[in-house]
């Protein structure tokens, strides 16, 4: 725990320091380069697949729905918006938007070298949602530089009455011009959608 505040405060001081008078300074390279031995992942289709995603910040993009399991509540007719945000070495943000309502982010995590995928959901205030950052750690032998599968963790389980038997499969495709985000329960899809990596808006 103590090991984790640390690399937070150090990585608080980075974004401070990149982000203000000098920056792009030898000194703040030096910082970066740091960092990212800091936060250096255990295997590599983790970094890789992390590489891929944070070569994405800062643009934003439109997606769809691609399939909803019969029963389910369908999102056909509701425009999708992604933002790759707040891209840092051990960190990467990224707001899902489902037309006005904005209380979801996407979040790409390295924590101790594992790369875990959490869902942030949020009031208007800001505050947390009741049910929020449940997700899972990737399964290296499953994980690609363009695929990562995430079972869901304990917390996960603790927290979603189906969460046994959950997991979440992020993917870019080789070409880098789709990105689809899919929820799976005991091994059936469920809801999948993508994005056209193409056109940024």
């Amino acid at each position: 725990m103590q090991k984790n505040i640390y690399l937070l405060i150090f990585s608080g001081i980075f974004l401070f320091t990149s982000c203000g008078p000098g920056a792009g300074s030898i000194e703040d390279n030096r910082s970066n380069e740091v960092l990212q031995e800091v936060f250096q992942f255990e295997h590599e289709s983790f970094q890789a697949f992390f590489d891929n995603l944070n070569s994405l910040c800062g643009q934003t993009f439109e997606g769809r729905q691609v399939y909803m399991q019969e029963g389910r509540e369908s999102w056909e007719d509701k425009r999708m918006i992604m933002k790759v945000d707040m891209c840092m070495p051990n960190v990467i943000q990224v707001p899902f938007h489902l037309d006005e309502d904005q209380s979801r982010t996407w979040m790409f995590l390295n924590e101790e070298g594992q790369l875990r995928f959490r869902h942030d959901h949020r009031h208007e205030d800001g505050t947390p949602e009741e049910i929020t950052l449940y997700g899972g750690y990737a399964d290296a032998e499953r994980g690609t530089a363009y695929r990562q599968v995430f079972p869901a963790d304990e917390y996960t389980i603790d927290l979603l009455t189906r969460g046994v038997g959950s997991e979440w499969v992020v993917e870019m495709n080789e070409e880098m011009t789709v990105f689809s985000y899919e929820l799976h329960y005991q091994g059936e899809l469920l809801f999948r959608a993508a994005f056209d990596l193409t056109r940024p808006i």
